[in-house]
C-alpha cells in the first residue's frame, strides 16, 4: 500500500488555510435552520404538485419555498437516539403521479415505501422486504432503462438488488450474492465495459450483459473498512480510468484510490491517497458541481453521533465541506464547522432558482437548508 502524497499538516492548520484562501473563488453559504428533529435523512421533490420543492425528512415535509409549514406523513419508531429512518427514495412506486419515498432501518430491518395521499393524511407504509439491517439505502439505475433499482446496505446480509415492477407496482428481489455485502456501498464502471458495477468493502462485482438475468462475477480487489455508503466511483484524475473516493464511517480518514492497469495482464491495482485523515465519520458523500465550474467536486462531512460516542472521533467537531480536485490533490473547503454535520443521507438542489446547488442535511443535530451564495 503507497503512503499517503499529501502533506501532514495540523486540522487547526488547514482550516487557517482555508480562511486565508476565502476570496480565491469560495462558496459562501448561507444557512437556515428547518427543524431541530433528529431524523438523519432527507429529500427534496414536490410533494403536492404545485410546482414548488418541498423537502421530506422522517415523519414530516416541509412546504417550499420558505419551508416553515410542516405536515405530518405518519410515527417512524425511536430506538435510542436513532429514528429508524435511515433513507428517503422518491419513488413514484403507484404511478399515480404523486412521488413516493423509499426508506428502511436497522433495528426494524424492514424496507418499505410510504404512499403519497396527496393532502393532509397520513402515509400508508407499504412493505418491500426484509433483507436484515439496513444501515442505509441507495438507489441506482443499474441497466440504463431510465428507471433506478432500489439497493440497501445490509453489512450483516447478502446484497440484494429490488427491481419496480411498473405492471405489479412491486419489487423483484435479485440476489448479487450469498456473501455478507459489508458496511459500504457504491456504484460505477469499474472495468470499461460500460456497465455499471457494485463496490462493496472488500471487492466489487462485475456486471453481466444482462445484470438481472445472469451471474455477477466478485473480484476481491481491496479491503477498504467500515466506509461510506456511497463510495463515489469517479475518475478523479482523467486518465481513463475509474477511481474510488473512500470515507471512513466509523472511524477516522477520507481517502481516493487511484486505479491503476497492469497493460500485460490487464489486472488493476489500487494506489490509496489521503484526501483528509484529521477527520472521522465520513459516512456519506455527494460528487456534484457546487460551484458551477464544470467540475464536480466531493461534498461531504462529520455524521454527529453515529455511534452514540463510541467512534473514534466522536467528540470532535462537525462539519460539512466540499473538496475541489486542483488535478494533483484535492483542497478542503469550509460550508459550515462547528455547529452542523450530515446524517445518512443528504441532497443538493437548487432551491431558489437562483442556478446554483443548495446544500440539504439531516442528522441527529438538526435539519438545515444551506443556500449556496456563489463566491465570496
Amino acid at each position: 500500500m503507497k503512503k499517503y502524497l499529501l502533506p501532514i499538516i495540523p486540522l487547526c492548520s488547514a482550516i487557517s488555510l482555508n480562511a486565508q484562501n476565502s476570496t480565491q473563488g469560495v462558496m459562501k453559504f448561507e444557512k437556515q435552520i428547518i427543524s431541530a428533529e433528529s431524523y438523519e435523512s432527507v429529500a427534496v421533490f414536490d410533494v403536492n404538485n404545485d410546482g414548488k420543492l418541498d423537502l421530506v425528512s422522517g415523519a414530516y415535509w416541509y412546504e417550499g419555498p420558505a419551508f416553515f409549514r410542516r405536515h405530518y406523513i405518519g410515527p417512524v419508531k425511536q430506538y435510542g437516539e436513532y429514528w429508524d429512518d435511515f433513507s428517503t427514495i422518491p419513488f413514484d412506486v403507484n404511478n399515480d403521479g404523486k412521488v413516493d419515498i423509499i426508506t428502511g432501518g436497522w433495528f426494524g430491518k424492514t424496507l418499505v415505501w410510504k404512499e403519497n395521499p396527496g393532502g393532509d393524511k397520513e402515509w400508508k407504509i407499504h412493505e418491500i422486504a426484509t433483507p436484515g439491517n439496513i444501515e442505509t439505502t441507495r438507489a441506482f439505475d443499474l441497466d440504463g432503462d431510465g428507471v433506478v433499482e432500489i439497493i440497501p446496505n445490509t453489512p450483516n446480509d447478502p446484497l440484494i438488488i429490488y427491481k419496480h415492477d411498473s405492471t405489479s407496482q412491486t419489487f423483484i428481489p435479485i440476489k448479487i450474492s450469498d456473501r455478507k455485502s459489508g458496511h459500504g456501498l457504491g456504484f460505477g464502471d469499474i472495468n470499461g465495459d460500460g456497465r455499471t458495477d457494485i463496490v462493496v468493502p472488500e471487492g466489487w462485482f462485475e456486471a453481466p450483459k444482462k445484470p438481472f438475468e445472469e451471474k455477477w462475477t466478485f473480484h476481491a480487489a481491496f479491503n477498504l473498512g467500515t466506509v461510506s455508503v456511497p463510495v463515489i466511483v469517479a475518475d478523479v484524475n482523467n486518465d481513463g480510468l475509474n477511481d474510488l473516493i473512500v470515507g471512513q464511517g466509523h472511524d477516522y480518514g477520507l481517502d481516493w484510490y487511484e486505479q491503476r492497469k497492469n497493460n500485460k495482464t490487464g489486472n488493476s491495482s489500487w494506489i490509496r491517497h489521503a484526501i483528509d485523515p484529521y477527520n472521522s465519520q465520513y459516512h456519506t458523500m455527494l460528487w456534484e458541481d457546487i460551484d458551477n465550474d464544470g467540475a464536480p467536486e466531493l461534498i461531504t462531512g462529520k455524521r454527529y453521533r453515529a455511534h452514540n460516542d463510541h467512534d473514534p472521533g466522536s467528540a470532535d467537531l462537525c462539519g460539512i465541506y466540499y473538496f475541489k480536485w486542483n488535478k494533483e490533490s484535492f483542497s478542503k473547503q469550509i460550508v459550515s464547522y462547528g455547529t452542523k454535520g450530515v446524517g445518512l443521507y443528504f441532497v443538493t438542489a437548487d432551491l431558489t432558482g437562483s442556478g446554483r446547488k443548495d446544500i440539504i442535511v439531516a442528522g441527529k443535530d438538526g435539519l438545515c437548508v444551506f443556500y449556496n451564495k456563489g463566491n465570496r
